[in-house]
């Protein structure tokens, strides 16, 4: 496994194109001005020893050699041993409803942000738990396998669209069954589902996978998100809403009978989202409430520096750039490394 030490280190990299841009356009100006002088062509054959692109070598020399500089400084390490280690935690799938109904925005700023934004806050209070996430409309598929790894997990979730699935509708039981399949095979580890969905079941069987999962020890949790007074579901990139056959205006609304009585079959717990932190402080509150099992995690113990392979680097390139002389050497008129030197 490879990873920086020093991360905060690499945002000196942003110095390096402000750098170039710098040169280039000294460059530009202190060429402007030989050609005031004269003949650029006249110019070089009155100075036959000044080098046209030694200089433009050396600098891209040096600016090399400070990358390398940058990334030593960022301490880059490579995993070496890999040991199995055992912490208490939980296993958790979220399963996110990403049908077009979620573009709503009678939560603000709409069903779908509202909803990725309350997971990103669930996976911060994570610790020693792992994590899964499920994204589904007319059909469901993983989106992020069960992982430690909350950081990706987050990344992961930014990505989150409609358009990640273009058979529309609301296919909540592929969702449950997806999910179960999704856990770890670990014995006594507290496990949830987190069915996140405005309700609006188009297949059936919801109520029936919720079921099954609460005889396996999996417990549905479902947060309703939406309001039952129902909003129009906003046309991406126009100020018009979707429409039926008819030309009608559609209206999604949160649909909390199904909501609850999915929960209720999952031995879980229904909470509606609102522009509150509520459901946010009550998943938690449920979540925590698992039983927190052993959990094996494979992690790297031990990292070696890598450091010093760019530090010879960064040595080679000034030595090079020490020994290029911005003008030609004598010694060397008729050595050309150069074109047109």
């Amino acid at each position: 496994m490879f990873r920086f030490g020093e991360p905060l280190y690499l945002y000196l990299l942003l110095i390096v194109p402000f750098l170039i841009v710098f040169y280039l356009y000294t460059n530009y100006r202190r060429r402007k001005k030989l050609r005031q002088y004269g003949d650029p062509v006249l110019m070089a054959h009155l100075m036959p020893n000044v080098s046209k692109y030694r200089p433009d070598v050396k600098f891209w020399l040096v600016t090399a050699a400070l990358v390398m500089v940058i990334f030593m400084l960022a301490r880059p390490q490579f995993g070496s041993k890999m040991e199995t280690v055992k912490r208490q935690g939980v296993e958790t799938v979220v399963a996110l409803d990403i049908s077009n109904s979620m573009m709503a925005q009678d939560v603000t700023p709409s069903r779908l942000e509202k909803s990725k934004k309350l997971v990103s806050r669930l996976v911060e209070t994570f610790n020693n738990d792992k994590v899964a996430m499920i994204v589904f409309a007319g059909e469901a598929f993983t989106q992020l396998p069960i992982t430690s790894d909350y950081i990706s997990a987050k990344m992961f979730l930014e990505t989150i669209s409609p358009s990640l699935i273009t058979t529309q509708g609301t296919d909540i039981r592929g969702a449950i069954d997806l999910a179960m399949k999704s856990f770890t095979p670990n014995e006594g580890v507290g496990r949830a589902i987190v069915l996140i969905t405005d309700g609006e079941n188009h297949e059936g069987g919801a109520v029936e996978a919720a079921q099954q999962a609460a005889a396996k020890g999996v417990r549905v949790f479902v947060l309703g998100v939406g309001s039952p007074d129902g909003s129009p579901i906003p046309v991406e990139g126009t100020n018009d809403f979707r429409r039926d056959k008819d030309g009608n205006v559609v209206v999604t609304r949160l649909n909390e009978q199904m909501c609850q009585e999915i929960a209720k079959a999952g031995n879980g717990m229904y909470v509606r989202v609102d522009n509150t932190n509520n459901a946010e402080r009550a998943l938690n509150a449920e979540i925590n409430k698992l039983a927190k099992a052993d959990v094996e995690t494979q992690v790297y113990t031990e990292f070696d520096e890598q450091f010093d392979v760019l530090a010879w680097l960064a040595l080679v390139l000034l030595a090079f750039d020490v020994m290029l002389l911005n003008r030609k050497n004598p010694l060397f008129k008729n050595v050309k490394l150069f074109k047109q030197d």
